[in-house]
């Protein structure tokens, strides 16, 4: 099975009817969304007028599954600033590569930095 770990950015160009929603759509129901990153998104469609109620419900209608993120998670996305810092990944960024990695699923993300990381993380751009 091919699965992927969505970045926010993934899932914010599908709510912004951005280029690359359609890929996003078309790998929903093989992918999973960290709670952080599921997180970030709430948070950017309050900003964008959503109660936070309707906000979290819109992001539960991609039906994705969203993963917790645990000691082990938090402790791998620590680690990667070392080699993530001079790219200018946040904390979610990092979540979603480390879940990508323990998992071995692709993360899928319109940051074309990640592609430039040099790690042995999958990771495929929507744009």
């Amino acid at each position: 099975m091919t699965g992927w770990v969505l970045d926010s950015s993934a899932e914010l160009a599908v709510i912004k009817g951005e280029p690359g929603a359609e890929i996003v759509v078309d790998a929903l129901a093989n992918s999973v969304l960290s709670a952080v990153n599921a997180g970030e998104i709430v948070g950017k469609l309050i900003e964008r007028g959503l109660e936070p109620i309707e906000a979290t419900q819109s992001l539960r209608e991609f039906g994705c599954t969203i993963v917790p993120v645990d000691a082990e998670l938090g402790l791998r996305a620590g680690e990667l600033i070392a080699v993530t810092r001079s790219k200018g990944l946040s904390l979610g960024d990092r979540i979603c590569l480390a879940l990508a990695e323990r998992e071995n699923l692709t993360a899928l993300t319109s940051d074309r930095a990640w592609a430039t990381l040099g790690l042995d993380i999958k990771v495929s751009l929507i744009r």
